[in-house]
């Protein structure tokens, strides 16, 4: 079988990936396992690309454009996990990381305390997959490119209140062939984009300068998004000298208790750090932790431990259209899928691997196994973990008419939680008061600090599908070495009763 799996994919694998000796390398590894004893073998090789050029002032700083490929195999012997990874594409080599991969896992078998299960999932085989884009970006003249960026900057430093201007531009790239002993094959290949302009001005008041980003999120999408379809750019661009220079005048915050209406601009990264990376099962068994520690949300209170208030309901998700997560099939031949997280307020699912799943008897994976090149071993890694609207649920404008005296927040600009995934604090790129159900103004130096479960309990209603906005990262971190993922996270605008504020300023000294 052959087919797209996402509505709106218009292309076709790049046919200079295709053409590599896919298939003949495979099986080359695969066979080479299991004559060596392997119970179970995989190989991805993979292709990814790069291109990313930042401007200062409408000048060119910086341009790249790279490209990344090779093959790995991973292998289950005895119980125990071997891997190898090279950049020459040809069955010899295959043959030799298969062989390398056997070794490695034999080495390491003394040291597994338990043998490795994978949980079941069918074979699918010869299944291709391409992400919804319309342009390809890399079909774009870097010339192109360059002198967009430099006319969006040009027009912002055009504004009085404007000094200077950062532009960049950040374009991927990947095609990745997978194939496994149980016989599932798939191509797939996907594309992401983040365009992004700040404009500072001088001379803000004691605070010496400010800095205001545009909110467009990256995205899986192609170059269609960096002129307009999406993204309304050219509102985004002509209200953002203003805007920063409303907040260089605005007033500190005062601390203190307030109600707050979260935009998604802000609310994307407050999911991310305290419900995306706290719900990843390995986190939850202790099997990552030096990096970014564990997580309180753990294995024992599955079912039972109340997230947030009972309008929260957050799904996993890797099959959302222009999620920067979303793949067909993981990097364990997984076929993807959406599940939920948070039901009703309670913690009901974890991002789970094949492993992981059948060790705690989840039955299947739910598709979370990625490695971020074929260097690299997969890891669980995040899915597009977003929080729903309400079928019916109000407008922004309607959940700040239902507050008195507290803030709205938009866009994100800094952030701190714990190893535990529990005490945090963020921050807001445009804070505004709210008075009597109304905005009234910009107000700077603001922080919003509780424990994850405070913060979502306090959740007193969710915005309606109008609300709902895709944001995300290109670069979510985890594990050792290091490896970077994108990950989106959608959600409607949201109100929160009674959070604890910070006046930034005052507590610095």
């Amino acid at each position: 079988m052959s087919a797209n799996a996402t509505a709106g994919a218009r292309h076709d694998i790049d046919p200079e990936f295709l053409a590599l000796p896919l298939r003949t390398v495979a099986d080359a590894a695969i066979q080479r396992a299991r004559d060596l004893g392997a119970s179970h073998a995989e190989v991805r090789t993979e292709r990814g690309r790069l291109q990313a050029m930042a401007l200062r002032d409408a000048r060119l700083q910086t341009s790249v454009d790279l490209t990344d490929t090779g093959v790995s195999v991973r292998v289950l012997h005895d119980g125990a996990w071997g891997f190898a990874a090279a950049v020459d594409i040809d069955p010899a080599t295959a043959q030799r990381l298969a062989e390398q991969a056997v070794e490695l896992a034999r080495t390491c078998k003394p040291l597994t305390s338990e043998p490795v299960v994978l949980a079941d999932e069918p074979v699918h085989a010869d299944v291709t997959w391409v992400s919804a884009y319309t342009e390809d970006p890399f079909g774009v003249p870097v010339a192109t490119k360059i002198a967009l960026l430099g006319d969006r900057s040009a027009t912002l430093l055009a504004h009085p209140a404007v000094d200077h201007v950062d532009a960049s531009f950040q374009a991927v790239l990947e095609q990745k062939f997978y194939a496994d002993s149980a016989g599932t094959v798939s191509t797939q290949q996907r594309v992401r984009v983040h365009p992004e302009l700040t404009a500072v001005t001088l001379d803000a008041g004691d605070a010496g300068f400010e800095d205001m980003r545009t909110l467009a999120p990256p995205t899986a999408r192609g170059w269609e998004f960096v002129t307009g379809t999406g993204w309304d750019w050219a509102t985004e661009l002509a209200q953002l000298p203003d805007l920063l220079a409303e907040r260089a005048a605005a007033p500190s915050v005062r601390a203190g208790r307030y109600d707050l209406v979260i935009d998604p601009s802000n609310l994307w990264l407050t999911i991310h750090e305290s419900i995306g990376h706290g719900t990843e099962l390995d986190r939850a068994l202790g099997y990552e932790a030096a990096y970014a520690g564990t997580t309180f949300a753990t294995f024992d209170q599955l079912g039972e431990l109340r997230y947030g208030s009972p309008v929260m309901q957050v799904t996993g998700d890797r099959t959302a259209e222009h999620g920067l997560a979303t793949v067909g099939y993981d990097d364990e031949g997984v076929a993807t899928t959406q599940w939920d997280v948070v039901r009703d307020g309670v913690l009901v699912g974890y991002q789970l691997n094949r492993q992981m799943a059948a060790m705690k008897g989840l039955g299947a994976s739910n598709g979370c196994a990625f490695a971020d090149s074929a260097a690299h071993v997969p890891l669980q890694r995040m899915a597009n973990v977003s929080l729903q609207p309400a079928d019916d649920g109000p407008a922004t404008d309607e959940l700040i008419a239902d507050v008195d005296d507290g803030l709205y927040v938009v866009g994100d600009k800094s952030w701190s939680i714990d190893m535990q995934r529990y005490n945090f604090q963020f921050t807001g790129q445009r804070v505004y008061a709210i008075r009597n159900g109304r905005l009234a103004g910009q107000v700077r130096d603001f922080a919003y600090q509780s424990k994850t479960p405070d913060f979502w309990g306090s959740m007193a209603a969710v915005g309606g599908p109008q609300t709902y906005v895709l944001g995300g990262t290109f670069m979510c971190g985890k594990g050792q070495p290091g490896q970077t993922a994108p990950v989106s996270h959608g959600c409607p605008s949201a109100l929160f009763r009674g959070v604890n504020v910070l006046n930034t300023r005052e507590e610095n000294g």
